[in-house]
């Protein structure tokens, strides 16, 4: 297996982990299992996911997630919570897609996925963040299924070409970095808006 197929593969999986990470675990696990894809040698690791036990805890933990994801603020709450559970699941994805390594790359590898996976996550917060502070409440089922769609169809360009998928994800990564604090500045102004406006409501009620 050549070199960027694998650096395709631990990109995507440190990517859309960083998105959501039962969703991919699941789809991996059930292609795995059903033997939709097949893993070539240096991806056998893989096949632990196709587990029944995997697949159950990462199905059951996907359902609590997709209706949580579409809550106003328990969706934020749900990323806090997974702000080292989706970067450390990325970074355990992406290092077993490049197989076994040198230590030293082994560490440069894990800061590089845990990062993406990070930028991602820090991404889909921040406008989850931002979503709620405005006043449309239907934003929130219309951006988790976006977001599920982004995934699946990752996944699918992956099993397709790895090699695409590098240069497509790498992509993604840069404009999550380059976005993601134009965002959290929104964020920052709409809370300090929020405050200012329950200021004013409680000087009028004193």
């Amino acid at each position: 297996m050549d070199l960027l197929t694998q650096l395709g593969l631990a990109l995507g999986f440190a990517t859309l982990s960083g998105v959501n990470l039962y969703l991919t675990v699941f789809v991996t696990g059930i292609a795995v299992r059903f033997n939709w894809v097949d893993l070539a040698s240096a991806h056998e690791q893989f096949a632990v996911l196709g587990d029944p036990w995997i697949l159950g805890v990462a199905g059951a933990l996907f359902l609590i997630e997709f209706f949580a994801d579409k809550i106003p603020w328990v969706d934020s709450t749900w990323d806090v919570l997974h702000t080292v559970v989706r970067p450390a699941g990325g970074i355990m994805l992406a290092l077993t897609a490049l197989g076994e390594l040198e230590p030293s790359m082994s560490v440069v590898a894990a800061l590089l996925s845990g990062g993406a996976s990070l930028a991602m996550h820090s991404l889909k917060a921040g406008g989850r963040l931002l979503i709620n502070l405005s006043p449309e409440p239907v934003s929130n089922a219309v951006a988790s299924v976006t977001e599920d769609g982004l995934v699946l169809g990752g996944l699918g360009l992956m099993a397709f070409s790895p090699v695409i998928g590098f240069f497509v994800f790498l992509l993604v990564c840069i404009f999550a970095v380059f976005v993601m604090s134009k965002i959290w500045k929104k964020v920052t102004r709409g809370i300090g808006v929020l405050r200012a406006r329950f200021g004013k409501k409680e000087l009028a009620r004193s």
